[in-house]
């Protein structure tokens, strides 16, 4: 249970809400326990007129007192309900407040981590421990708290009225709960280790529920529907095994609960009636025992729920845990730059090997762009094009060499205005299930609609937004699936021209859209570009633009590099492509 401890951070937040919860719980407590006394009077009283045979003479006064008891125990029913009431109104809220704040930490700690976490981890993984694992976790922070409170003040009260009557009974009553305790102890780790095997099987089947929604369209095409179903059957029969076998084993709590509270009731009974009988007792001192017991009898049983309860919470939170702990290796170091790079780059001697395969995209590779240059970098697929572009949104460091922007180390720039400085077009054109409007602008928030559409011009995407009933409010669902691939790829390049960033990255951006779209949005960017550092990555040639620098790699190498004029006299491997491209 080292594992919850995680969570005193935030009982420590709301302390007040907690202590006053637990004042609430003990006085709640208190008013259930405070009816064996009053029913053990009456019956006294009820006994001494009986025995005495006073009861027509003072049977008003009798009645008047048994009337008197009955409004006490409404009474004291009315009062406990209040501060039931009030308990819930602080502890089960303070767990919604802690379920809300443990929310944040875990999706601001996502946010903080680097690329390559989210390539050796699931997104379902990702959704089951901020959905699934927190709301278990806040079962053990409202519920848990709140019953184990319960049980405490309970058994306190009751136990030491209890002893003020006969400790020997009071002994002999309580004896089976020590049994109870080591049987909840022994299953409980049973539940441990079964409870984090069922979290790791619904952390697959979320992906691959996942997985099967998003490629839908793939699994339709090649009809692998029945296939996929007998995937997804498999993972979920093993869930439902595992849940089964760990319900049957909980099962074992209820009936241990039974058989405890049996023996403690047959105790009260037999004992009791034979200190009645001896005279140490009264029969309203059994009555009393017998309410006691009834009044424990919820509370012990819920015992094996929160138990329960907690041992979930310990393996969700230990599975939290392993995510919140995972360091973030790109971070912005204490010192750090606190300005937008200005567009001088400089790749010195750089290597780098992508950590999560092995694989070295970039060797020994040197580079020098001053502020406003236009430069190109062509190659095959695989040849490190887009790894250029990671590495200046330092989505990863450097393995060897150094990466500088504007003469200063690119790890010594904050984060925020890094990228900042930089807008980036990547080839697969993510989008947000939202408007138009909304995810051209997710680059610059202050946007205005006019700036909003300039952009959209720009990437000769407004003609098309118009076409739409609703133009630039028109909804385009899970990831743009409402647009074509070219109008995908024009909309990120928008958002990326509303950036207007000192750097501008254009990662096989136009690969999805026609020659003469390529022709009307390069001709729109000319004047766009005039000052600005960008770079092209491309497997084709831009010839109607004019680059300072036009970089041929291979193999993470640089091959070939130079002007348009420098490469074609070279009579390599540019002029090659470009004879082929232009016919």
């Amino acid at each position: 249970m080292k594992n919850l401890g995680s969570l005193n951070k935030y009982f420590l937040k709301y302390k007040w809400r907690l202590l006053l919860g637990l004042l609430f719980v003990a006085i709640s407590s208190k008013f259930a326990e405070m009816p064996g006394s009053v029913v053990r009077d009456i019956l006294n009283e009820v006994q001494v007129e009986l025995k005495n045979k006073t009861f027509n003479t003072s049977s008003s006064a009798l009645i008047h007192d048994v009337v008197l008891a009955g409004l006490t125990l409404l009474g004291l029913a009315l009062l406990r309900g209040l501060f039931m009431f009030m308990m819930r109104q602080t502890i089960i809220v303070m767990s919604r407040h802690i379920e809300y704040d443990q929310k944040n930490e875990i999706y601001n700690h996502y946010q903080a981590l680097n690329t390559r976490f989210y390539k050796e981890h699931f997104t379902g993984d990702l959704m089951n421990r901020i959905s699934e694992d927190v709301s278990r976790v806040r079962m053990y922070t409202g519920p848990s708290v709140m019953y184990f409170t319960s049980v405490v003040f309970l058994a306190l009260f009751c136990i030491i009225d209890m002893l003020r009557v006969n400790v020997m009974l009071t002994i002999c009553v309580v004896a089976p709960l020590p049994l109870l305790a080591f049987s909840i102890y022994y299953v409980n780790k049973i539940i441990f280790k079964k409870s984090g095997k069922i979290q790791a099987q619904l952390s697959l089947l979320t992906t691959t529920a996942q997985e099967s929604y998003s490629g839908v369209r793939v699994v339709k095409s090649f009809v692998q529907e029945k296939n996929m179903m007998r995937f997804f059957g498999t993972n979920s029969e093993a869930y439902r095994q595992s849940s089964i076998n760990l319900s049957l084993t909980e099962a074992v709590y209820f009936p241990a609960m039974n058989l405890f509270i049996g023996l403690s009731m047959i105790g009260t009974v037999l004992i009791g009636g034979y200190f009645a009988i001896k005279g140490q007792i009264t029969t309203g001192n059994i009555a009393e025992f017998v309410i006691y017991i009834n009044i424990l009898m919820f509370p012990i049983s819920s015992i094996g729920m929160v138990a329960s309860m907690t041992q979930r919470a310990g393996a969700s939170q230990k599975r939290i845990d392993e995510f919140l702990h995972t360091e973030p290796e790109i971070k912005t170091s204490p010192n750090a730059v606190n300005k937008e790079p200005l567009g001088t780059v400089s790749f010195n001697d750089v290597t780098f090997t992508y950590p999560h395969t092995g694989i070295a995209a970039l060797q020994h590779f040197s580079l020098s762009v001053r502020t406003g240059q236009k430069v190109a970098i062509i190659g095959k697929t695989g040849a490190g094009k887009s790894t250029i572009a990671q590495l200046l949104l330092r989505m990863y460091d450097v393995t060897s060499g150094e990466l500088l922007l504007d003469g200063v180390n690119i790890k010594n720039y904050g984060l925020h205005p890094l990228r900042t400085g930089i807008a980036y077009a990547p080839q697969e054109a993510y989008l947000f299930s939202d408007t138009i409007f909304n995810n051209i602008r997710f680059g610059k928030d202050n946007a205005t609609p006019e700036e909003v559409k300039e952009a959209a011009r720009m990437a000769d995407l407004d003609k098309d937004i118009m076409s739409f009933p609703k133009g630039y409010e028109t909804m385009i669902g899970e990831r743009g699936v409402m647009l074509s691939g070219g109008q995908k790829q024009r909309m990120v390049l928008a958002r990326a021209i509303l950036k207007n960033s000192n750097i501008l990255l254009l990662d096989e951006c136009l690969s999805a859209v026609d020659t003469q779209t390529e022709k009307t949005i390069l001709a729109n960017l000319q004047d766009f570009l005039k000052g600005k550092t960008t770079f092209v990555i491309t497997h084709r040639i831009f010839t109607s633009w004019t680059f300072d620098q036009i970089i041929i790699l291979d193999n993470g190498s640089i091959a070939e590099q130079g002007t348009h004029e420098e490469l074609m006299a070279l009579n390599g491997r540019y002029a090659k492509l470009y004879r082929h491209q232009t016919g």
